[in-house]
């Protein structure tokens, strides 16, 4: 791109000295015609150069925001399956199931108390008393998924589909199990391709999003959070979009 600016301005540059040239050596009679197309070609290549560079602020502000949008609802889907694993120990790839288990679930409250109780076996064998420990732990009521995760929302009903871009287009949700040490792990994916999201978008500028490979960028052809080849749960877009924890 800024190689095409470059040639640009030099077009433009180069146009300029020809309209001077043309004033000073070409015979009156042809001067009207020939000033009025160099300056045509001069207006044109100044506005190409205008739109080469102002297309990819435009393209990156669009970008942005979308990407903020959908963002969100990947969060409200992380959360929702972190809850539905919590309970059921292990992720649904099934977003009916998952709006359900919201609306139905609860979270059991527990408390956790250490104490020491008589070992009658040791004390027996050592006559005197002799303690050990022990774990107590207190079922002490229910709380409403629902009410922990989105308080009086109804977000969650719509948190599948993809709120910008194509319209009509669905996250993909993953769902199974890996393999670590011989133990079998619950891992989850949701996502949403890029091309989805900037369907109406400069095609060279999506083209080029989806190559990205940067710090500071949302790196692949798609956004995304969880994995399906690795223990995390964490989105792949930068914090300078929002936590992707």
């Amino acid at each position: 791109m800024l190689k095409f600016i470059l040639i640009a301005v030099a077009a433009i540059l180069l146009t300029i000295v020809l309209v001077k040239l043309v004033d000073k050596f070409i015979p009156s009679k042809f001067k009207p015609v020939l000033n009025i197309g160099l300056w045509v070609l001069i207006a044109f290549l100044a506005y190409q150069t205008y739109i080469s560079i102002y297309t990819p602020i435009l393209f990156n502000q669009e970008k942005d925001k979308r990407y903020s949008q959908v963002i969100k609802n990947l969060i409200d889907i992380r959360d929702a399956q972190l809850a539905y694993k919590q309970v059921n120990g292990k992720f649904t790839d099934n977003f009916d199931e998952l709006v359900k288990f919201i609306e139905n679930g609860k979270y059991t409250i527990i408390q956790r108390k250490d104490t020491q109780v008589l070992d009658v076996e040791a004390t027996k064998r050592f006559g005197v008393d002799t303690y050990k420990d022990k774990v107590i732990i207190d079922t002490l009521g229910f709380v409403s998924v629902k009410d922990s995760l989105f308080k009086k929302s109804t977000r969650y009903k719509t948190m599948m589909n993809v709120p910008v871009g194509k319209e009509g287009e669905k996250f993909k949700l993953q769902a199974g199990f890996i393999d670590q040490n011989d133990i079998k792990i619950p891992v989850f994916e949701a996502s949403v391709k890029k091309d989805v999201i900037l369907f109406d978008q400069d095609r060279d500028m999506v083209i080029q999003e989806n190559q990205v490979v940067s710090v500071d960028g949302v790196n692949g052809d798609a956004l995304k959070v969880g994995s399906m080849n690795e223990v995390n749960t964490n989105g792949n877009w930068p914090k300078t979009y929002g936590s992707n924890e």
